[in-house]
């Protein structure tokens, strides 16, 4: 399959209509979608319908820009008027969007085909694609294995040939694993660069949109249309949108590239470990500079993420109690039974799990003990990285520990599935961007991703590293 930038590119020849782009792409879900598990809802009508406005705006010379009339798909966090919007679980289960996301708004304005809602972890809760509570989402390039979550639908698509570019959510790594288990780029922004109005909060401080595409191009292509200040997210920074794509130069000379000691850990993968190290080499052939650097909090990365998270969780996730959306259970008994049949028997294991966990961490004589010190150390994770972006350009680690692991090999140990996320967590914790980006393959021909970290609304010059990487891997 051609790749989001060489589409925009034929559009702009007009070598291909959108149209031709949209019944290919219904095709193909059509055909696979029942044995991936990609898309959760899928709006052939209305997608012809954009496609078609599309094409005719083009015979007009009236382009909206690089996105006109390419297919792309949304994770099923993000609300779409009119379509549903479930997060992937049974208690919003029919529950329409009653107006669009300002990221979903922002793909309509630049003429985006938007063909459906892609499958994921339930409420973004995972890191396998296998928690959603409608079927399990396979990964294209090995149907037993795992394609990353919780943005599982979302790197699948990609692969798959049902849509050029797709947006995802990433509160602890959940673009990022899936992109460096499906083999594809996958960028996870600076927190504050993408509004997250009429995004399905799971842990508000950490949450952010990011885009999926087959390479670095695809993804800032994809940025730059979702980016931008909005007012209605307190979040949200006022910065301008540069032409991401359009700063693509892969120039690195005297660029410093930092290696953290702390992410090549005992247990690491040694496939990953020598892709990664291989990544290195090629980031220095183009100029680049590796420099040997410690980010000493990292080990606390992990605790700290599952106390702030699951606390955020379990607030945000209060307001489903079957009164207000979705469908309500035990009436028939009183108030008191409604919120506990509706919450107890529509709510995930995983989503239970750390609703619980939450609750504790933020009841009386455990606040202080957990909560507070939480913060403090996500404090000092964040000021290793500053310290470390006063000598360092960017930084380079693995995505994930491992390449995609089987369906099914994880599910019974909740703390090995977190360990899925151990190097990407401590970027949400910092509000950086992150991108993955296809490394190498493991002797099973399974895709392994390298992450490159930036600065704090860097991510021009983070994309410039990827495309750089990219171009001299040829992965």
């Amino acid at each position: 399959m051609k790749t989001l930038s060489q589409i925009s590119l034929a559009l702009n020849k007009g070598e291909v209509s959108s149209v031709e782009l949209t019944k290919a792409c219904l095709a193909r879900i059509e055909q696979k979608n029942a044995e991936l598990g990609c898309y959760l809802h899928v709006a052939s009508a209305s997608a012809l319908q954009t496609a078609e406005q599309s094409d005719q705006r083009r015979r007009q010379g009236q382009a909206l820009g690089e996105l006109d009339g390419v297919p792309v798909g949304i994770k099923d966090m993000i609300f779409c008027a009119g379509m549903p919007v479930t997060a992937a679980s049974k208690i919003l289960e029919g529950y329409q969007a009653p107006y669009d996301a300002t990221v979903t708004r922002n793909l309509k304005r630049a003429g985006a085909v938007i063909l459906g809602k892609l499958n994921q972890d339930e409420f973004a809760m995972g890191s396998s694609g296998e928690n959603s509570a409608y079927q399990v989402c396979k990964n294209p390039i090995d149907l037993t294995r795992a394609p990353g979550g919780s943005s599982s639908g979302s790197a699948a698509a990609v692969v798959a040939d049902m849509g050029y570019g797709t947006l995802g959510t990433d509160t602890g790594g959940s673009v990022r694993q899936p992109a460096s288990f499906c083999g594809i780029a996958g960028l996870k922004p600076t927190y504050g660069r993408v509004s997250r109005y009429g995004v399905i909060a799971y842990a508000s401080s950490l949450d952010q949109v990011g885009v999926f595409g087959h390479g670095v191009k695809d993804a800032a292509m994809m940025l730059s249309g979702i980016a931008g200040y909005d007012e209605r997210d307190s979040t949200s920074v006022n910065m301008p949108v540069p032409n991401y794509a359009g700063l693509l130069t892969g120039e690195l000379k005297g660029k410093k590239i930092g290696i953290p000691k702390e992410y090549f850990i005992e247990g690491l993968n040694p496939e990953v470990k020598a892709c990664v190290e291989n990544a290195v080499k090629a980031l220095e052939s183009r100029g680049a500079q590796a420099i040997p650097l410690s980010l000493p909090y990292t080990k606390e990365a992990l605790a700290t993420y599952y106390i702030i998270a699951t606390a955020e969780a379990s607030s945000n996730l209060s307001r489903y109690d079957g009164i207000r959306y979705g469908p309500r259970l035990g009436e028939e008994h009183g108030l008191k039974a409604v919120y506990e049949e509706t919450r107890g028997q529509l709510f995930g294991t995983e989503v239970k799990r750390r609703i619980l966990l939450g609750s504790y961490v933020l009841s009386a004589g455990y606040y202080d003990a957990y909560y507070v010190r939480a913060q403090k150390v996500r404090s000092l994770i964040a000021q290793d990285f500053r310290k470390a972006f006063e000598r360092v350009d960017a930084i380079i680690c693995p995505t994930a520990p491992t390449p995609a692991f089987k369906l099914g090999e994880k599910t019974n140990n909740p703390l090995e599935m977190y360990l899925a996320d151990i190097f990407t967590i401590p970027v949400n914790l910092g509000g950086l961007p992150g991108i993955s980006v296809p490394a190498g393959y493991s002797k099973d021909q399974l895709p392994i991703g390298a992450q490159l970290i930036g600065k704090p609304f860097g991510e021009a010059e983070l994309l410039n590293t990827a495309y750089a990487l990219e171009k001299e891997l040829n992965v």
